[in-house]
């Protein structure tokens, strides 16, 4: 068996297809604000300077008339903000699982569109995170050559031999990707690069690919060292990631993959907390990520010994990178450890599944003060305070962690941490790892984080007949939710299900599938009304008698933004 490789760097794809999510509004042309200063001088002299200086606005603008100052203008609507899609969306996978038997899939998807945009065309895409072969060129020093005489400037008869390539099409995908998906509404999925040294893999999709564009990346290891099933949904660069439940004691073998898309070096600091505080260690900061390059770094040589609870905080200083961090539990489990939601005085934690068989509880608390947190779960009626596991105090600055053991008493639930005094709220990041056993005493392990709720909607992209399940918690009112099983990769009839939220309750239901499955499919959740909800997808394959699960929870897909309205206002240059 071979063990992962560590800070090995590997190479990614040109900054051009990794962009974070956004929207190109109408441009509104205003003209820049003039203002005259004129000295004291006679009435007449005055007069004659104004006339002037309206002339030769007039001609540079081109205003046909000299007019009085004019009120502003104002936008139809009363300058309320439209709506509009967003155009272009990317994401960073990390790694693939390395050094162990297995296979890793990814799988893209974006959901029919909303009808509230105008968005159309674009293309989606997956590629490896491979670096350029030669580094960008400077401008060149000297002009290019005239086009010949006769031939008109900028056809394409006019480019002279020689001439520099045009920039490739950054909206369009590229001829190396290994993935691309065709439409709307229907998944795209194929296996990520094997090896040691594979890279990370960089997400993109523009015009009616980009809103709501997701990718699941799941990987099965069967080893016995290793074994189990990990998955996560690929998250946009950033420059912050808080993870919770981290280890390095006992079997734990937990790395963290940090992949730059970017062209120029980024600069991370890994930051570690247990149950003493800050892990102070020189080598955990200014780490290097080189362009369009992958790296992966085991915990064990930050930490200074084996601590049992950890929280990580990734710190980007200079540039932008994804960062995701693995966790394996020998033959006792293994996943990825989400990003948690950023630091907040509540924190909820979807997913629990009814068997869940031990759960361990892992809050940071800020430096700057102690947090004193109740525990509640979200039954099927609601939310309640599990006998035994009331509280948890966590130090400031410090990680605190408690056994809950089989905490759901056979029933799907949703967790949630709120202050104890809501006159002392404290921002924390929770983790929570859950563990599922079968009957012959073989397990697998996944881990809940802090989550934000679905909003509008939320997708998650890999899913298998008969082998996921929804948790949904409405963590105040009522709420009514649409679920879409979307068509399957290869094809299918998309299937819809409504589901009713209690308050404060948590429900579970077997994924809807769509008619006629062929190959994985996709599903979409959308809040109809009611109060704000969270959900979690778990994807179960039982192998070789254990049983595999990993939890994904569904976050917002922010494919609309917010567009202020603006109106042209030429009179402006006479204010």
């Amino acid at each position: 068996m071979k063990k992962p490789a560590f800070r090995k760097k590997s190479g990614a794809a040109p900054e051009e297809a990794f962009e974070p999510a956004a929207v190109e509004p109408a441009e509104a042309a205003e003209p820049a604000r003039a203002a005259v200063k004129l000295p004291g001088r006679s009435a007449g002299k005055t007069t004659q300077s104004l006339l002037a200086a309206a002339v030769v606005l007039a001609a540079v603008l081109g205003i046909a008339e000299v007019r009085p100052p004019a009120g502003p203008a104002k936008a139809d609507g009363g300058a309320a903000p439209s709506t509009a899609q967003v155009e272009r969306t990317a994401a960073v996978c990390p790694q693939p699982l390395q050094g162990l038997t297995g296979s890793t899939t990814l799988t893209a998807f974006t959901p029919p569109g909303t009808g509230t945009g105008s968005a159309t065309g674009g293309a989606g895409w997956l590629s490896d995170q491979a670096a350029p072969a030669t580094p960008p060129t400077a401008a060149p020093s000297a002009p290019a050559t005239a086009p010949p005489t006769g031939s008109p400037s900028g056809s394409p008869s006019a480019a002279p031999s020689g001439s520099a390539t045009p920039a490739p099409d950054r909206n369009a995908a590229p001829a190396d990707a290994k993935l691309t998906l065709a439409k709307p509404g229907t998944p795209a999925t194929g296996p990520a690069t094997n090896g040691d040294g594979a890279p990370g893999t960089g997400a993109v999709a523009t015009g009616a690919l980009a809103p709501g564009f997701t990718v699941t990346q799941t990987t099965v290891v069967t080893e016995q060292r290793g074994l189990g099933l990990s998955g996560l949904t690929c998250t946009p660069e950033s420059t912050s990631f808080w993870f919770a439940g981290a280890s390095t004691a006992g079997d734990r073998v937990d790395y963290l993959s940090l992949v730059n898309p970017e062209s120029s070096a980024a600069v991370v600091d890994i930051q570690l907390y247990g149950d003493k505080g800050l892990i102070d260690n020189d080598a955990a900061n200014g780490i290097t990520v080189a362009p369009g390059s992958s790296q992966s770094v085991l915990l064990s040589t930050l930490s200074k010994g084996a601590v049992t609870d950890l929280a990580v905080h990734v710190v980007v200083r200079s540039g932008r990178v994804g960062a995701a961090l693995h966790a394996a539990d020998g033959s006792k489990g293994a996943d990825w450890i989400p990003a948690s939601a950023d630091p907040a005085p509540t924190q909820v934690l979807p997913g629990l599944p009814a068997d869940t068989s031990s759960a361990r509880l892992v809050v940071w608390a800020p430096p700057e003060d102690d947090a004193d947190l109740k525990i509640q779960l979200s039954g099927k009626n609601g939310w309640f305070t599990p006998a035994g596991n009331e509280s948890i105090h966590v130090k400031a600055g410090m990680v605190a962690a408690v056994d809950l053991g089989k905490v759901t008493r056979d029933e799907v639930a949703g967790l949630r941490l709120s202050p104890s005094d809501d006159k002392h709220a404290v921002p924390v990041v929770a983790g929570l790892r859950v563990d599922r056993t079968g009957g012959n005493g073989k397990s697998d392990a996944a881990w809940l984080t802090g989550s934000n709720p679905v909003g509008a909607r939320a997708t998650v992209a890999d899913n298998r007949a008969g082998a996921s399940t929804l948790f949904l918690t409405s963590t105040g009112d009522a709420a009514t939710v649409k679920v879409t099983g979307s068509a399957g990769s290869g094809g299918g009839t998309p299937a819809t299900k409504e589901v009713q939220l209690p308050a404060g309750g948590t429900v579970a239901i077997p994924a809807p599938e769509p008619a006629g499955l062929n190959g994985v499919f996709a599903l979409t959740v959308e809040t109809e009304s009611g109060g704000p909800v969270v959900a979690a997808r778990m994807l179960a394959l039982p192998t070789k008698d254990v049983p595999m699960f990993t939890v994904q929870a569904l976050r917002d897909d922010h494919s609309t933004v917010q567009v202020p309205q603006a109106a042209q206002d030429p009179a402006v240059v006479l204010r």
